[in-house]
């Protein structure tokens, strides 16, 4: 007994991870594919979006597609023991629930070929299992064409631009709301007077790696015989924004109007 129910969990595991990643892997792909244009690092987009749907599609195959093959093989057992097409078909009814349910057919119509897939690769695990022979192969067949289409779509993707000065200083200035929104949206400087305060802000930028760079935001102000002035970096790399360090303290026309 605890033979057959060890086999029992086995196959059920192996039709959920074999169901739940062909079927995530055709989405993801059709996903990238009905895009107009390419973008970059399509394969990378490919992964991340099998793991979106993996993780969705992978929690109702396991709960509801399990509890529900599991009911109707108990039926089979009793009713209809050798009419293996019998149980893929009721299983590819209960997967047209969800569709209903929502009333979406299309979702109905995935439901139901995500439960006829999981009900031969179940039938087809039981019987390898029952025969002692291996089933590692339909784990890694999936898993394969997985990596082999990451491979393609990433090879043959546009490759990125490089990320230049422009582009980081233009990254680091793009926000709102903060303590850097006037200065110089670009490399320079800027010169004004602010409540009896000769202000002059700069934005400059220094590459410490290949597109990776520390911008530099300066203000310095002075009224006579009072000066003072403050700076603040930032390590910027493409998609990355990082505080590094600060210096000077508060200008003193923070809270003037004409500021």
């Amino acid at each position: 007994m605890d033979r057959e129910r060890k086999k029992f969990f086995q196959r059920k595991f192996i039709a959920t991870i074999v169901s739940t990643t062909i079927i995530s892997f055709f989405f993801a792909l059709f996903y990238i594919l009905k895009e107009p244009n390419p973008t970059y690092n399509q394969g990378n987009k490919l992964i991340a979006w099998f793991f979106v749907y993996f993780v969705y599609i992978g929690a109702i195959i396991l709960v509801y597609g399990n509890l529900v093959s599991a009911g109707i093989e108990y039926l089979q057992r009793k009713w209809f023991r050798n009419l293996d097409w019998l149980y893929v078909l009721i299983l590819g009814v209960f997967g047209l629930v969800n569709g209903v349910f929502f009333q979406e057919m299309l979702l109905a119509y995935c439901g139901m070929a995500a439960a006829i897939l999981y009900g031969i690769i179940d039938k087809w695990a039981h019987q390898r299992l029952r025969g002692n022979k291996r089933v590692r192969l339909i784990l890694l067949i999936p898993i394969g064409s997985l990596l082999i289409s990451w491979g393609v779509l990433q090879i043959s993707s546009p490759s990125l631009p490089p990320f230049t000065k422009e582009d980081a200083v233009d990254f680091a200035t793009k926000g709102e709301g903060t303590v850097i929104d006037d200065f110089p949206k670009e490399i320079g400087q800027r010169v004004s007077n602010v409540g009896g305060y000769q202000v002059k802000k700069e934005t400059s930028i220094k590459e410490i790696k290949e597109e990776v760079y520390i911008v530099k935001f300066t203000e310095q102000w002075s009224n006579g015989q009072e000066k003072g002035s403050r700076t603040l970096s930032y390590k910027v790399s493409r998609g990355s924004l990082t505080l590094k360090g600060s210096t000077g303290g508060s200008p003193p026309y923070y809270g003037n109007p004409q500021y």
